[in-house]
């Protein structure tokens, strides 16, 4: 049995981390519940881990709960092992919770340790800096489609749905 040592740092301005240590063996949900008391969140809201690349790039999602609804099968954070995910090669994950606020955090592996007897697990080593009040603001970039912004692709300018009365319309058709 192995321990990983995991930094999971809050997407802020500031300086905000937590330094935790877990058994490899346990789950994504395991390290989620941690994150989340860690840093003071009550758990409630949807989550993701995201696998990620040397360059934070978003990859791979692992899901709380599955709510796909009968579509293809995401991979759950409680059948996911830390190990499975994790490793010398594969250091970094993208953390979201609660996608209304979108608080974002970098989780990567720093090292891997041997357990001490003495020591219950998981275990916060380190906390630095605060849970700001509110989360910071993100910037989503969307491409521009051409000649959209002011006229639909069938010649109709947007003003020309403003008064549905010029149309031949029958309101009340069901």
């Amino acid at each position: 049995m192995r321990i990983f040592r995991i930094r999971a740092i809050l997407d802020v301005l500031d300086d905000v981390f937590r330094d935790i240590e877990i058994k490899e063996d346990n789950s994504l949900e395991d390290l989620h519940n941690v994150i989340n008391q860690s840093f003071g969140f009550d758990g409630t809201e949807m989550a993701s881990f995201y696998v990620s690349d040397e360059e934070w790039n978003q990859g791979e999602e692992i899901v709380l709960f599955d709510v796909g609804e009968g579509q293809a099968n995401s991979r759950l954070m409680n059948e996911t092992k830390l190990s499975d995910v994790l490793s010398k090669e594969q250091t970094k994950l993208i953390y979201v919770y609660d996608f209304l606020n979108m608080w974002t955090f970098y989780v990567e592996l720093a090292d891997i340790a041997t357990p001490v007897d003495t020591t219950d697990y998981p275990n916060l080593l380190f906390a630095q800096g605060q849970l700001p009040d509110s989360p910071p603001e993100k910037q989503f970039e969307a491409e521009k489609l051409d000649d959209f912004d002011d006229e639909f692709e069938d010649g109709f300018e947007n003003d020309d749905f403003e008064n549905l009365d010029d149309f031949d319309f029958d309101q009340n058709w069901n």
